[in-house]
């Protein structure tokens, strides 16, 4: 019963990880990355560090899908069926990622969007991995792996942003207007 049970698992994940690497329609332009870097400014060098310091400082399941580009199990992030309003973080840096009202139910078992918060807030990367070919997204800040980007998304971008919801941090509309308030 073991081997059998073994060979489900391995086959659920196979299925998982096909459902969010289908070939783009379209390239997805990797030029941007160049783009993001370079409208950074110097605000990254806070960011870079050893792999040793960013293994002291991240807990064991977010270094290992931020720093080593893993992928959380599918279905188990805290995000996936999560619907408050406000905006997701880079749970490594705090950088500002998306805007819940861009999120939507893609059903391929990690938080989906359908746009990024703004050019420099992701990173896109050629992903080769696997026999694949697709768009790897890093914060545009930390350069932390989020997850990857392809081209079978939702109106108005065409676009679906798959992101490990391990590398996501949230924080409701009401508490970023009552800090906001309180600092203008």
């Amino acid at each position: 019963m073991k081997p059998f049970l073994s060979f489900a698992v391995l086959l659920l994940l196979l299925s998982s990880m096909l459902s969010c690497s289908g070939q783009p329609k379209t390239k997805i332009n990797h030029m941007d990355s160049v783009t993001n870097q370079s409208q950074q400014g110097g605000g990254t060098n806070n960011y870079i560090k050893t792999d040793a310091e960013w293994k002291k400082i991240l807990s064991p399941e977010l270094y290992y899908i931020a720093r080593q580009k893993g992928t959380e199990r599918p279905f188990t992030s805290k995000f996936e069926n999560f619907h408050e309003v406000g905006t997701y973080y880079c749970a490594v840096c705090g950088n500002p990622l998306f805007r819940s009202d861009t999120k939507f139910d893609s059903g391929c078992g990690w938080p989906s969007f359908y746009e990024p918060i703004s050019k420099t807030s992701v990173i896109y990367l050629p992903d080769n991995s696997y026999g694949m070919k697709r768009t790897e997204v890093e914060c545009g800040r930390c350069k932390s792996h989020l997850g990857h980007v392809f081209e079978d998304g939702p109106p108005p971008t065409g676009l679906r942003y798959c992101i490990n919801g391990v590398v996501l941090d949230f924080k409701k509309a009401q508490e970023a207007e009552k800090k906001y308030n309180a600092n203008h």
